[in-house]
């Protein structure tokens, strides 16, 4: 009897599956919502082809492991989800592919999100073959996820994930319940691209985990992926929580590291680091318990510090959970690390961070260092890392700190297209032979095309001749296309509107022989606006801003009052700037809040009788880490009569995610600059910064405060007639002040 009944209910169970499964074809929104209400495990809900415009698309539902609830696109890669979209998956089973998320962001905190809400989690489910396109929200300070993983056991593979300007991590493994711990995620075959310095904390591209929850076990897999010039801040993978596993993905021209920041018991295996020479790209960064780094190759780093192409960090006695945890049993064991600036043991040493590596192994690692730097640096007693059978090949300097074994020995590239020694007796010191580094065309889908080198000026090679006149100038500018160069001829070129830039954009004076240069005057405020997109190239010209008429915030460029998406680039070549006097006030560029430049550059260019500064880049006052230009070049230029510094930099608070600003300020020429604002160069919060070989006259002093981290500040050979020595504070650090002062000449007024 007993039988019959369970013969009975499978018989039921089964009748209640659908014979075939169905699929639903649907044209908007309320035809979706009819549909989801009828699917069930096997079906497939079907979206045409086409804009889906403010789609907030939820599914959920029991599909099974052979017979998965879909829904999926009429055809890959052609139905678009714009304005405010998203996705959220609950149930079990689902499957998603094929969408494509562009111009728009989510109302939401995640983009995609794998859960429908806190008690409709997803369980075994995947999404496939999406492209999240810059859907980034407009500020880009306001927070959110692209990807946000919760549940057990869902995949994330073969998506497309590009230009996420905004504050958030790319994708997050959230450990925040119960039913999303111990997950068994697999994030694998993505291609995550570019994503540009975010000049804040917040700018991973993958964090599993938070320190709040990094004593939970996570166990999650990202393998197989390819990390493009991924730069939104320090760490590109943070990993939070215990017993996560990293292994075979590439690292292209990558700003930042691997991190294990938080939790222990991580295998980081057989992934590539190649930097190709980019600035603070780096590698792996070790911290925690129990961690295992192996086989890994790392090849043209140019990280130091905290993004070393290997750093062992020092540890916090007793830390709290958001400190850094001692490090304690790694195994570090046959990676190769070739052409890097850095390997650093004992990183971060302070007295808060006073607990070095213990009981620990490196062993059967490959360095080859490359010229007469230091290879090494080691920050503390390292006595807690057994070193055994690690190989040096390079200069002597390099083994400097740890013991190595010296070869000499030549590295040829293999048919991987990595480097190995010739040496037979090497075979099994340093990374495997047989790695295969991932390849663009294995991640991401076929269907999207991955983003190209970043626009070039002049990129287009079209140029424009403008006509002499009134507005000629501004008409021009409207009708310019990305990387076009305007060319005016020697002249004069009023300008009676602000030019709204939302292009890369060259203006150019053409070679004026004996004749005045092509000179600009413009009648409003500004001359340029940058905007979305906006890049501004200026070159052999003269700007004069006698007719602009005197208004609060006057500048010859600034940037839009509102946030900007995307970081800009201001280049300044052969420029003369004069007469910007019409008020107290009058800069040259200004950065709004909200806004990155990636690149200020000034070069050969003199600037005159100017009431404000030249570049001010000091909106970012809410100390929160942020600022508003990651690298500034000033070269060989003059300066005089300025009210203001010839640049006034700011990043406050104490936030240690983010590795700029840089300032570069050589050879030039400064004269009577600075007294109305009491400095003459103002840098607070700059990480790097070289002042060398200029020379002041009458000017107000030099004043640099450091506010955190490791600020390399070099003041060097310039000369000081009639202006006060530099002034230097350490904000947040017990000790003498951290600045290299070498070679600079006083006069005898004020004597060094």
């Amino acid at each position: 009897m007993l039988k019959l009944g369970i013969l009975w209910l499978v018989l039921v169970g089964t009748a209640a599956l659908p014979l075939h499964a169905e699929e639903y074809r649907v044209r908007d929104q309320s035809e979706y919502v009819r549909a989801l209400k009828q699917v069930r495990a096997g079906d497939a809900i079907i979206l045409a082809n086409g804009e889906w415009h403010d789609f907030e698309l939820v599914i959920t539902g029991k599909g099974m492991p052979d017979k998965p609830i879909m829904v999926r696109p009429e055809e890959a890669g052609k139905v678009f989800l714009t304005g405010q979209s998203s996705l959220r998956i609950g149930g079990e089973h689902i499957h998603v592919s094929g969408l494509v998320f562009k111009d728009g962001h989510s109302p939401r905190g995640e983009v995609i999100a794998f859960r429908r809400g806190k008690d409709d989690v997803a369980r075994n489910s995947r999404v496939t073959e999406v492209v999240i396109d810059r859907f980034s929200k407009p500020d880009r300070f306001d927070d959110d996820y692209w990807v946000g993983l919760y549940g057990r056991n869902n995949r994330f593979d073969h998506n497309h994930l590009v230009g996420k300007t905004n504050q958030g991590v790319t994708l997050a493994v959230r450990l925040d319940s119960e039913e999303s711990r111990e997950n068994g995620h697999r994030i694998d075959h993505n291609y995550f691209g570019p994503r540009p310095v975010l000049g804040s904390n917040g700018g991973e591209t993958i964090r599993i985990g938070t320190s709040q929850y990094s004593m939970f076990r996570s166990g999650t897999i990202v393998e197989n992926n390819v990390f493009d010039r991924c730069d939104g801040e320090v760490e590109i993978i943070s990993s939070k929580s215990n017993g996560n596993v990293f292994r075979e993905n590439l690292f292209l021209r990558s700003r930042g590291t691997l991190t294990l920041r938080h939790g222990d018991d991580a295998l980081v295996e057989r992934n590539v680091f190649l930097g190709q020479g980019k600035d603070y790209t780096g590698g792996i960064r070790v911290i925690n318990r129990n961690q295992t780094v192996r086989g890994n190759y790392m090849e043209g780093l140019r990280g130091t510090a905290f993004s070393s192409a290997l750093t062992v960090m020092n540890g916090v006695p007793n830390s709290p959970v958001n400190r850094y945890v001692q490090v304690d049993d790694a195994l570090i064991e046959t990676n190769t690390v070739v052409d890097s600036t850095r390997v650093t043991l004992a990183g971060g040493a302070s007295a808060e961070r006073s607990a070095p590596p213990v009981n620990s192994v490196m062993r059967k690692n490959l360095f080859v260092a490359s010229g007469e730097d230091a290879l090494f640096r080691i920050e503390d007693d390292i006595s807690g890392i057994a070193m055994q059978s690690n190989v040096l090949i390079g200069s002597a300097t390099a083994s400097e700190g740890p013991s190595l074994e010296r070869k000499a020995a030549k590295m040829v590239r293999a048919a991987n297209g990595l480097l190995y020694p010739d040496d037979p007796a090497l075979e099994g010191i340093g990374a495997p032979r047989d790695l295969k580094p991932m390849e663009l065309s294995q991640v991401g889908v076929a269907w999207y095309a991955k983003p190209g080198e970043e626009e070039r000026f002049g990129a287009s090679g079209k140029v424009h001749h403008v006509t002499l006149g009134e507005d000629t100038l501004a008409l021009a500018a409207d009708a310019a296309g990305h990387g076009d160069v305007l060319m005016l001829a020697p002249g004069d070129y009023v300008v009676h509107w602000t030019i709204g830039l939302d292009k890369t954009l060259t203006i150019r004076g053409a070679k004026a022989d004996n004749r005045s240069p092509a000179t600009i005057r413009f009648t409003r405020p500004s001359l340029v606006e940058l905007r979305e997109g906006g890049n501004l190239q200026l070159a052999n010209l003269t700007i004069d801003g006698e007719l602009a008429p005197d208004s609060v915030g006057n500048a010859v460029i600034r940037t839009t009052a509102f946030p900007l998406q995307s970081n800009m680039r201001v280049e300044i070549d052969g420029v003369s700037v004069r007469n910007l006097t019409v008020n107290k006030s009058f800069n040259v560029l200004t950065l709004g809040k909200g806004t990155l430049a990636d690149r200020v550059s000034i070069r050969n260019s003199a600037f005159a009788d100017i009431s404000g500064a030249v570049v001010a880049a000091d909106s970012e006052t809410d100390d929160y880490g942020r600022y508003n230009v990651e690298y500034l070049d000033i070269v060989d230029s003059q300066f005089a009569n300025l009210g203001g510094p010839i640049a006034t930099v700011y990043r406050g608070g104490t936030d240690e995610s983010t590795f700029g600003p840089f300032v570069t300020i050589t050879g030039n020429a400064i004269a009577n600059v600075g007294k109305t604002a009491g400095a003459s160069i103002l840098l607070q919060g700059v990480q790097t910064a070289e002042v060398a070989r200029n020379a002041l006259a009458a000017s107000a002093p030099i004043r640099i405060a450091h506010t955190v981290g490791t600020p390399s500040t070099r003041v060097s050979d310039n000369t000081f007639a009639g202006t006060p020595q530099p002034e230097v504070q350490e904000l947040n650090y017990e000790g003498p002040v951290r600045v290299q002062m070498s070679g600079n000449v006083f006069d005898a007024k004020d004597p060094k």
